[in-house]
């Protein structure tokens, strides 16, 4: 089952690809490799998922701005290919949390992001090695910022 199959059995409506927010390139291939510059939870009217992790938001409602950047995630990947089909795999992803210095469950939120990659790509495909870490802040107060390396064919 491709990718994009999968997006209409799961029911998935990406947002649209998040704007430039800086000067950089959301996505880079270099040979083989897909390189997706750090996203935030963009939604699809265009706000963003803000608050800090353990004062503001719930690791519940952490995991879901996961699941948010990780559709912001495919939807510039969509955006740069035309297709999810591109992606043979994905490698790496980092995942930054923003949080209390109390909050220990940065796992557990990025599994939202996690979660979906596993649901689009498969459990081979769609997982590979990951960190999941927090931070004292981050750009305009978003909750969680990912980003990712793939393998394309």
């Amino acid at each position: 089952m491709s990718a994009e199959q999968n997006l209409i059995d799961l029911e998935i409506i990406l947002p649209p690809a998040p704007p430039l927010g800086g000067i950089y390139k959301p996505c880079l291939v270099d040979g083989k490799y897909l390189y997706v510059s750090g996203h935030g939870p963009y939604q699809n009217d265009g706000t963003l998922i803000k608050g800090k992790l353990g004062k503001d938001l719930d690791a519940e409602e952490g995991k879901l701005a996961a699941r948010q950047t990780g559709l912001a995630i495919l939807s510039s990947i969509k955006t740069h290919f035309g297709s999810l089909d591109k992606v043979k795999r994905l490698i790496k992803l980092l995942g930054m949390v923003n949080a209390v210095p109390e909050f220990e469950k940065h796992p557990f939120v990025i599994n939202g992001c996690s979660e979906l990659f596993a649901q689009v790509w498969g459990n081979d495909d769609g997982v590979g090695v990951r960190s999941a870490v927090g931070f004292g802040s981050l750009p305009n107060n978003i909750a969680v910022e990912i980003e990712v390396l793939l393998e394309i064919y």
